[in-house]
């Protein structure tokens, strides 16, 4: 089968996760005249797989999709033969060695284990997404044509002169929706989902940020959402469960984050901030929770490391960790 990887027992790098940030930890393994393994679920695990136009990303003027983007990275890793590129495949564990990591992973429904002298966790994060009728569905094909967003730093300049309906209750969803007020829309409202806003937060929290939503007039919508409409306009129209309805030139989700992958990190003992994400030093080097120095050849890149989520940031996150592993470990 032309192009199909024969898994290694050792590889000097194993990468955990396919997105741009495994993709290109990967790459500069190989141009390093190293070899790495990325075990990835596939492109479309990625959290830009769907998104139908990016403006940031050096080298595309008039925007790329994320698909688009992920196929030009993938056909860079395939033209390397140092490079094992399995997927759909998931990783199951890793473990600390002698001489590195043992890694296991499910791939052409068998469990398969190799080594790497370095790993790198690439494994991204999950946004939550909006449960109608216990279902999360019912909002993709807006989130795919880009009419909601989840990305205020992608997408923001995308807002100036619009109507917004951002999707949350909680302190991150309010102080998403203010900070939306910095790119000018024409109104913003919050739609809470039956669920009363600031329910979670300490009472001075609450005054603060009630007082912040009234001064910028930032209203709340807290009835139940049934379902959406109007994706042949390209507006995000809301249905809620009064029968009332409302229409918005933009969405925004504001829920968060559903799963930040942290079985793996957890069980090499990394650390944790407070928002979940993986702990690591300016190299990208994994911080031990038990005394906050790096772990050996441990190293966490794009989304799950701390940090912000763009997709330059991710590719520069894998370049620092590919070069320092070069440098100290390869």
């Amino acid at each position: 089968m032309p192009g199909f990887p024969r898994l290694r027992e050792r590889y000097d790098v194993v990468v955990l996760g396919g997105g741009h940030a495994g993709l290109q930890a990967g790459l500069k393994a190989a141009l390093l005249e190293h070899t790495a393994a990325i075990v990835d679920r596939g492109p479309k695990y990625s959290r830009s797989y769907y998104s139908p136009r990016m403006d940031n990303i050096p080298g595309f003027p008039d925007g790329i999709s994320g698909h688009a983007l992920l196929d030009h990275q993938i056909t860079a890793v395939r033209a390397h033969d140092a490079i094992g590129y399995f997927t759909p495949a998931r990783a199951i564990s890793a473990e600390r060695s002698d001489d590195g990591f043992r890694v296991t992973f499910e791939w052409l429904k068998q469990t398969q284990t190799t080594h790497g002298r370095a790993l790198v966790l690439a494994l991204g994060v999950v946004d939550r997404i909006l449960s109608v009728g216990g279902e999360i569905d019912a909002i993709f094909p807006w989130a795919n044509q880009g009419i909601v967003d989840f990305c205020i730093i992608c997408d923001g300049h995308l807002f100036p002169g619009k109507t917004v309906g951002v999707l949350g209750h909680d302190a991150f969803a309010v102080r998403t929706a203010l900070d939306l007020v910095h790119f000018h829309p024409a109104s913003i409202e919050l739609l809470t989902h039956g669920i009363s806003p600031l329910e979670e937060s300490p009472p001075e929290e609450r005054a603060a940020l009630g007082a912040a939503l009234a001064e910028h007039g930032i209203a709340v919508r807290s009835e139940p959402i049934v379902g959406f409409d109007e994706i042949r306009e390209k507006r995000f129209g809301v249905k809620f469960a009064d029968g009332s309805h409302a229409s918005y030139d933009k969405g925004f989700s504001a829920l968060g984050w559903y799963d930040t992958h942290t079985a793996i990190p957890r069980s090499l003992g990394a650390r944790f901030d407070r928002e979940g994400s993986v702990v690591t030093d300016e190299d990208c080097r994994v911080l031990a929770d038990a005394t906050g120095e790096p772990i050996p050849g441990l190293y966490c890149v794009g989304d799950l490391r701390n940090g912000w989520n763009q997709i330059p940031e991710a590719w520069a996150t894998a370049e620092r960790a590919i070069i320092h592993a070069w440098a100290q470990y390869l």
